[in-house]
């Protein structure tokens, strides 16, 4: 519960990563010690960056960011594990979090993995765990710390439905502070009391109070009144304006009422409200699937067997499945059975159980963006999937999807996660795959695009195989076949 000590204040922090890229321009804002925040903004807005400025990761050009007391500990569950930590195993990744030795660390460990709901072999490789396993991972390494300061950046990203409600029930109940981005709306409004929006636009931080519902409404109301505001004084400068010019070819003392009208109707543009621009939602749009010649049979894509990883080893299951034109498969299961891995060699092509017919292009939305080039330019990331190269279409697909022509000149490695996954998203679409595989398709997404591109999922012809964590996005996709890893 939130008490009236101040833990966090930002004054007058300004911070912009050269001339051209502002994030924050003079922001104010207070944290209260105990509370739950949640910080809010478009994607690419410089949330995660404010996160880095938090932990002193990077500094602002002016102003100040103060803690009290000043030695109050901070601890990040970051987005996406480094690639540094992949190498190292699970015991080894959880020294990392403590300056000194920990010599009850195995115990540490495993009082943390109960707080997130897994249990993983301490002397297991990060790298060769599952996204789940990995987004659990990051969350504990938090934990573990048990700072005064929780930093939580997408933490449901990757975790199934069990894994959410767990994490939410252990918020509820933590007694420090906690600042979380997320874009899983029903997720936030279940334990948080304020929200900071940083709007992309102004670069200014709004502060809010009460839960995220609410908060959403009220910033939605505030928009309509102030548009309301604002059409009427136009409308009042359109009169004034209007008045004076009759006044002014009249001559004489009539000239000197014009003056007064023109000045009022100055006064009455100043008097206009700066009304923040509503968050930006990407256009619909719609995936071509590849197209075949006459002879073509319509089988994308045939199973003969799934494994599935136990923690006996991996279990195999004959199967007789085959994907044509216009199908759909969503593979489900929870955390750790091997989703992500069996759509990983399917893109590869290596891998046994299955067969991929001769030609198909394959579009592959994998949940990390591993599979870009991230010293490519965004650019050059869609001109190189183009059946038919041709600029307008290029640049006119890119700006349904929010990406304008500063990003896509910038390396994939600079734009933010969720404008990674709005990349691929557009990359899919300029591909026209026959074959679409998609890893958890929401993660980084803003949950106002979620169904426009659940409708583009829907309406797709080719083949495509699925695994997502969230029930509400996938029911708003037809899906034609289901396996359950679960049931090996």
């Amino acid at each position: 519960m939130a008490n009236d000590s101040v833990i966090l204040r930002f004054s007058d922090v300004t911070f912009e990563y050269s001339h051209n890229k502002p994030i924050l321009d003079e922001v104010n804002f207070s944290v209260r010690t105990g509370s739950r925040i949640t910080l809010m903004g478009q994607n690419g807005a410089g949330k995660s960056s404010l996160f880095k400025m938090i932990t002193g990761e990077i500094v602002p050009q002016e102003g100040q960011i103060n803690r009290t007391p000043k030695d109050a500990s901070i601890a990040i569950a970051r987005q996406v594990m480094p690639k540094e930590m992949q190498e190292l195993t699970v015991r080894d990744y959880f020294a990392t979090a403590f300056t000194e030795i920990k010599y009850n660390l195995d115990k540490l460990i495993k009082d943390v993995f109960e707080v997130v709901n897994v249990d993983l072999p301490l002397d297991r490789l990060v790298g060769k765990l599952s996204g789940g396993q990995q987004a659990r991972l990051l969350l504990a390494h938090a934990l573990i710390q048990s700072p005064d300061i929780l930093l939580l950046d997408e933490p449901t990203n990757n975790l199934d439905q069990a894994g959410i409600e767990h994490l939410t029930g252990f918020l509820m109940m933590y007694e420090k502070t906690v600042l979380v981005i997320s874009h899983d709306a029903d997720f936030l409004n279940a334990f948080s009391d304020g929200v900071l929006y940083l709007d992309v636009f102004t670069k200014k931080v709004e502060q809010y109070n009460g839960n995220y519902f609410d908060v959403v409404e009220e910033i939605k109301n505030r928009i309509e009144r102030e548009n309301l505001q604002n059409a009427r004084m136009q409308s009042q400068i359109k009169e004034k304006l209007a008045q004076a010019e009759v006044f002014a070819h009249k001559g004489g003392k009539l000239r000197a009422v014009a003056k007064r009208m023109r000045e009022s109707a100055e006064e009455a543009e100043e008097s206009i409200v700066s009304v923040r621009q509503e968050d930006k939602t990407i256009r619909e749009f719609n995936i071509p699937a590849q197209e075949f010649d006459q002879f073509f049979d319509g089988k994308i894509m045939e199973f003969n067997s799934i494994s599935a990883i136990r923690p006996h080893g991996v279990v195999s299951k004959e199967v007789e499945m085959v994907l044509r034109k216009n199908t759909h498969l969503l593979i489900s299961s929870p955390n750790g059975i091997g989703k992500s891995t069996m759509l990983e060699k399917i893109a590869s092509g290596a891998g046994e159980g299955f067969a991929v017919a001769k030609d198909i292009r394959i579009g592959y939305y994998k949940q990390d963006f591993s599979n870009f080039d991230f010293e490519q330019k965004a650019y050059d990331a869609l001109k190189e999937v183009m059946q038919k190269f041709d600029e307008h279409n290029l640049r006119a697909a890119a700006a349904g999807f929010l990406l304008d022509g500063k990003l896509l000149d910038q390396p994939i490695a600079a734009l933010s996660e969720g404008q990674k996954g709005l990349l691929a998203f557009c990359r899919l679409m300029l591909m026209k795959p026959g074959l679409l595989i998609l890893d958890e398709p929401t993660n980084h997404i803003n949950f106002r695009h979620l169904p426009i591109i659940a409708k583009a999922l829907s309406e797709y012809e080719g083949a495509s195989i699925m695994v997502s964590h969230i029930p509400e996005f996938v029911s708003q996709i037809r899906i034609d076949q289901n396996i359950d890893l679960s049931a090996l």
